[in-house]
């Protein structure tokens, strides 16, 4: 007994001099990950399930390819944030007299560069005249966009610019898969289409679309929503991976999705700051804010934390015509070559925590800088942009300061 007295009080000093030699915690508005608030202890133990989930590393026992382009969720997206060129996906298909064609039969439209021991993977066809790539986005704060109910988008959009500001917005009308179920305020065109809203294009309804395409496209990961292996058909014609289907229950995926879609949405910094505060109404009198809307509000919603929610993406999560700099001749569903869902903009000042330092902007990371993929926008952009250039240093300075702030 007088072991264990004497015991106590050297832990006790051991554990004060972890805690000295341990860096303190991020604050809340330093770091993308970590849930929302007001779960309900079940729900948390749902998002720590599904946070699991997505740092899953899967190797070739597992079900891993046979082609592939990661072996994780977290992979691509660490920290919850940007992805990095390392990690940017290849899409392609053939454009010819005004018809797209995503070139399934020749694995289209996503490359799958890597491939498991045994077997080849794929390159890029001849056929192929649109080539993009799409960096992995930050997948942060996704919940809250997937509840904007559809009337709100179709409010914001205006296809035929009627009301002559130059800004066109509009929707891309998707056809879903086959375990899409609508929720009462999704609406459909006369032809089976429902709106998308996330993917660069705006390709996927919902965040159960997106997390069953990346398991699949990304990772060649089979669920019970699809069985179907992807198939480099440069060797084969049909599914050699040796793995029984499915790879992946859906009870996991949909612990996946739960986790997208209860992550926190990113927390602002220096709010107060003068000089923030100025780039804000700049990036508003420039007409920034026509596109990278600033305030949303969700509906009604089965998760109480997300129901009717005010909240600030900076994002229409409309289709836009970029303009011919970043027209890849590649496109998804509905949307034009040159058109590009207007991404969030919360989240920008932590991306290069997420990417190695340094920041890469757009939809394939061409930019650089803040600055730089301002300058690169052009289309529907282009007066903003013009705009953006004619400020003085400092204001353009404080434009920059004011979206690091997000």
């Amino acid at each position: 007994m007088k072991k264990w007295l004497t015991l106590i009080p050297l832990v006790g000093i051991s554990l004060l001099s972890c805690e000295k030699l341990l860096p303190p915690t991020p604050a809340d508005n330093e770091v993308l990950d970590g849930p929302m608030d007001g779960l309900s202890p079940t729900q948390l133990q749902i998002f720590l399930e599904g946070d699991e989930a997505f740092a899953d590393i899967f190797s070739p026992q597992t079900g891993l390819g046979p082609i592939f382009v990661a072996t994780s969720c977290a992979g691509c997206h660490v920290g919850d944030g940007k992805g990095h060129p390392f990690t940017t996906l290849t899409r392609f298909g053939n454009y010819t007299n005004g018809q797209f064609d995503h070139l399934l039969h020749l694995g289209g439209g996503q490359l799958q560069n890597r491939a498991i021991p045994g077997y080849t993977a794929e390159t890029l066809p001849p056929e192929a005249t649109g080539i993009s790539r799409f960096t992995p986005p930050a997948v942060t704060g996704l919940g809250l966009l997937a509840a904007v109910p559809d009337e709100t988008l179709l409010a914001l959009a205006d296809p035929d610019d009627v009301n002559e500001d130059g800004i066109s917005g509009r929707v891309n009308y998707i056809h879903p898969p086959s375990f899409f179920i609508p929720s009462g305020w999704h609406y459909s065109d006369a032809q089976g289409r429902y709106i998308g809203r996330f993917g660069k294009k705006a390709a996927a309804v919902d965040l159960l679309h997106q997390t069953v395409n990346a398991y699949k496209q990304d990772m060649g990961i089979t669920s019970d929503f699809d069985l179907q292996e992807p198939i480099n058909y440069a060797v084969a014609s049909h599914p050699t991976d040796p793995v029984a289907d499915p790879e992946l229950p859906a009870a996991t995926v949909q612990s996946v999705v739960f986790y997208l879609r209860t992550l926190k949405a990113p927390v602002p910094r220096s709010q107060h700051d003068p000089q923030v505060a100025q780039g804000r109404q700049l990036f508003m009198d420039i007409q920034c804010g026509k596109c990278h809307v600033p305030t949303m509000k969700t509906g009604v919603s089965d998760i109480k934390a997300l129901s009717e929610i005010e909240f600030h993406p900076y994002t229409d999560l409309l289709l836009h015509d970029m303009g011919a700099a970043l027209d890849d001749g590649y496109t998804e569903g509905s949307a034009g070559t040159a058109e590009w869902r207007t991404p969030p903009l919360w989240g920008l000042g932590l991306s290069a925590n997420a990417q190695g330092g340094s920041i890469f902007l757009l939809h394939d990371g061409r930019a650089r800088s803040i600055e730089e993929a301002v300058l690169l926008h052009g289309g529907e952009a282009e007066n903003s942009r013009n705009a953006f250039q004619q400020l003085s240093v400092q204001e353009r300075n404080a434009i920059i300061q004011f979206l690091e702030s997000l």
